[in-house]
């Protein structure tokens, strides 16, 4: 009977294959154990579950089983964990027991955006619609958990995955990762959020130390873990690979028992970074739950069983056998993935999903157009007018170069990929002829873990040969186009490799340099996810930040350049104008103290690292030094242009318990429909300790058409007006004045009001 309820269900099909186990559960009471009545409350559940497990049972639930999935209790009809990578897509399935692909011929996925380019959206609408769409895709994958998305601060340019990252400004961060946590796990899919915490570099990852003040802890690297705790109610976290005050972050005190659990009261999972384990009796009591990858060579390691050697498997096991240890952490740990279990793989609430559809790639390219950001457009060079261009030069190798294929695990295989040229080709069609020269070679061949491109771009021509025919067809070209940047290759926007330095590689600043000789109208756009030198930024008109697209990169691209999609990407991080203007690098602790660099012999020798900085990261250390950076934080540009009104406020001065609300009119004052967003930074005039010139608390992002105005309106409360006093290990607020700014970035100030807090 139950059977048949079922029939046609994916209960039956997959994941509730248990129905046909559980009879003897059942009995003669002809009812459901309270573990499996999902109409019980959550807590009672997870009670009942853990008093029907074995010790072993309990044990085998805190880790692997695969490189990808962790057991259930198959006595109990409790199901496997599956996890997968994002964030910007589904990773490819590969082997049970390796990272060879398992040669699957259906697990090609929509490649989203990198989370740079979400965040530079400025719009947690889309971030919302990112999140709903990849949690479908693995959904219909079976997936229980998408490793992502991350949220680690951007600290210096030369971290080689800063491009899966959401920026700089932990206010940003926190707004933009709650709608993507929502999205996802709307899908009965866990979003694991990473790397938790202070993995802000590639290089040396695994044994880094990071030393930092507890104020630039709780006010710049913790504030989007914490809203993912705490308004995104995420289901699980990741630890990060580095260490912090001499505990690697997978099984550290201070950041998974005294932060995480007990002052953010976090309910979910614990998972460790794959290989980022390092002790059992630090994961059993530091607040681990479940350990990955601690060989990642699978069964290789000798035993019968690699993973039954995992430190939280048979080490664990034996210490609670021998009487060493007792069973209160095990059971806090059991109780924590139950939880998440019942949320995901138990959960009859959730979707089917869907994978590789039209609509999700049209969710990719909105994001995509609505983060692109233009840069510089000097005598409006852009868009491109093709009532009277004749003859577009393309030029670079990005510009035909596959993105989606590299970078380390968020690599994918993507459906398709609309690279920059063909995306151009599509668009313009007949109405203009379209040339393409290679000007530079990068890297030819695009491979990463078993997958991929089929792109074969080698080029035996010299860097002469190269810039000659680049120079040639450009001279009498209406626009030139060139697509350079960086790409996912090792030492670039790559993981486990911070880039070796700031200027662009492969001869791209003498291409650029030369082009501008020969043509007015060259338009430079950059692909990458990190910032990069430009010592030809007088040189070009008009420059476009194009990020990772993904799937429909091209389409995207084609659609700005061309106007019909007007800009309205503003930067998540600053472009600082020499790599010396980065706090990180002015006071000289990265990547790690010298002394450490010089007398590391071996592979895993402690590298300490002091963030000197401190609280100045950023515009923050910008506006401190008064520095012009290349492009400011929050800068971008559109085809329209607004105005900003009167700004107004409803109060002149508030008390710790009330709000106060700002609201200025927006006008579009062009000639066609764009999209502005209004930000909102609080100074603080006057504090007992040292604090930013401004900081972002607020902004919106509003669409007019040509002559419309509309009014924005920004509400603050005393937390927007706080700094964390690292001496009282609190959050304080002081009375005084405050001044509020609107702007369109963080140099291009347009309004400014006084107030008080009482």
């Amino acid at each position: 009977e139950i059977s048949c309820s079922l029939v046609g269900s994916e209960m039956c099909i997959r994941d509730r294959l248990f129905v046909c186990m559980i009879s003897s559960e059942v009995g003669a009471q002809n009812q459901l154990p309270v573990y499996l009545d999902e109409s019980r409350p959550t807590e009672e559940r997870v009670n009942d579950a853990l008093s029907r497990m074995t010790l072993e049972e309990k044990i085998a639930l805190c880790h692997a089983q695969s490189k990808f999935s962790s057991p259930g209790v198959s006595r109990l009809g409790i199901p496997e964990l599956w996890t997968t990578d994002g964030p910007h897509g589904i990773r490819p399935e590969v082997l049970w027991d390796e990272w060879e692909q398992a040669g699957w011929t259906n697990d090609s996925c929509i490649a989203f955006p990198a989370l740079t380019c979400l965040s530079a959206t400025w719009n947690p609408e889309m971030s919302y619609f990112y999140g709903k769409s990849i949690g479908e895709e693995a959904r219909y994958r079976k997936k229980n958990i998408l490793l992502g998305p991350g949220v680690n601060i951007y600290r210096t340019p030369l971290n080689g995955r800063n491009f899966e990252y959401m920026g700089e400004d932990p206010y940003l961060a926190s707004v933009m990762v709650v709608p993507y946590i929502k999205g996802v796990q709307e899908n009965g899919v866990a979003a694991c959020v990473k790397h938790y915490a202070l993995n802000n570099q590639e290089f040396n990852r695994h044994t880094t130390n990071v030393h930092l003040s507890d104020r630039a802890l709780y006010e710049i690297y913790l504030p989007a873990f914490k809203a993912a705790v705490k308004k995104g109610g995420t289901w699980s976290i990741m630890g990060a690979y580095n260490l912090y005050q001499g505990e690697h972050s997978c099984h550290n005190k201070r950041l998974l028992k005294d932060i995480l659990r007990d002052e953010w009261e976090f309910d979910g999972v614990v998972v460790s970074d794959w290989g980022g384990t390092h002790d059992t009796k630090q994961a059993i009591f530091n607040g681990l739950d479940l350990e990955f990858g601690s060989w990642t060579n699978g069964l290789s390691a000798g035993t019968k069983n690699a993973y039954d050697s995992y430190y939280l498997a048979y080490p664990y096991l034996k210490l609670i056998k021998e009487g060493r240890i007792g069973i209160k952490e095990l059971d806090e740990k059991v109780s924590n993935i139950l939880r998440l279990i019942f949320r995901t793989s138990m959960s009859t609430l959730k979707t089917f999903g869907s994978l590789g559809s039209p609509e999700h790639g049209q969710v990719g390219r909105k994001i995509a157009e609505e983060g692109i950001v233009l840069l510089q457009n000097k005598n409006n060079v852009l868009p491109i007018n093709l009532d009277k261009a004749e003859k577009i030069v393309v030029i670079g190798e990005n510009a035909i170069k596959m993105m989606t294929v590299g970078g380390g695990s968020s690599s994918l295989k993507a459906k398709y990929e609309i690279t920059p040229l063909v995306g151009l080709e599509k668009r313009i069609g007949l109405q203009a002829e379209v040339v393409y020269a290679r000007g530079y070679v990068g890297e030819p061949i695009g491979e990463y873990n078993g997958v991929k491109t089929g792109q074969n771009l080698n080029d035996d021509r010299t860097e002469d040969e190269l810039l000659a025919e680049a120079l040639t067809v450009a001279k009498d070209a209406d626009y030139v186009i060139f697509f350079g940047g960086l790409n996912k290759s090792e030492h670039q926007d790559c993981e486990d490799r911070d880039r070796k330095q700031f200027d662009l590689p492969y001869n791209q600043n003498k291409v650029i340099t030369e082009l501008a000789k020969v043509n007015k109208n060259l338009i430079v756009v950059n692909i990458s996810g990190n910032a990069v030198d430009m010592p030809w930024v007088n040189d070009v008109p008009a420059i476009v930040q194009g990020w990772y697209l993904g799937s429909e990169a091209g389409s995207a691209l084609a659609s700005v350049l061309v106007g019909d999609v007007s800009p309205s990407g503003k930067l998540p991080f600053t472009f600082p104008a020499k790599l010396e203007h980065v706090g990180a690098h002015a006071l000289g602790e990265y990547p790690g103290n010298k002394e450490d660099l010089a007398h590391s012999k071996n592979w895993g020798d402690t590298i300490n690292t002091t963030y000197h900085e401190d609280i100045f990261v950023g515009y923050r250390w910008a506006d401190k030094e008064k520095l012009t950076p290349l492009f400011p934080f929050g800068h971008g540009l559109s085809y329209t242009k607004f105005a900003y009104g009167k700004l107004s406020v409803d109060k002149r001065s508030m008390t710790v318990d009330e709000t106060i609300t700002f609201t200025i009119c927006i006008k579009n004052t062009g000639t066609c429909e764009g999209q502005e967003v209004v930000q909102l930074y609080i100074s603080d005039k006057k504090s007992s300790l040292p604090r930013p010139v401004k900081e972002l608390k607020g902004f919106k992002k509003v669409r007019l058409a040509p002559g419309e105005e509309k009014e924005v309106t920004l509400t603050i409360d005393k937390e927007a007006l706080s700094f964390f006093d690292d001496v009282r290990h609190e959050w304080v607020v002081e009375p005084g004045d405050f001044e509020a700014i609107i702007a369109a970035s963080a140099t291009d100030i347009k309004k400014k009001v006084k107030f008080a807090l009482k």
